[in-house]
């Protein structure tokens, strides 16, 4: 495992992406979504827990 660098905050945006996962041939499926660095090829995080506001409220 590899130590995390730290990162100053230079303006860069990170970018998102959203997913749906079908799985089992197309019996399941589950949303995830990605964030990322764009300039980085190891610098994203990826979770299949994603809700909407209206359920967190």
């Amino acid at each position: 495992m590899n130590s995390p660098e730290p990162v100053s905050d230079d303006g860069r945006a990170l970018q998102s992406r959203g997913y749906r996962i079908t799985v089992d041939d197309g019996r399941e499926s589950f949303f995830a979504i990605s964030l990322e660095d764009p300039n980085s090829e190891t610098a994203w995080i990826m979770s299949d827990t994603v809700r909407t506001l209206e359920d967190m409220q």
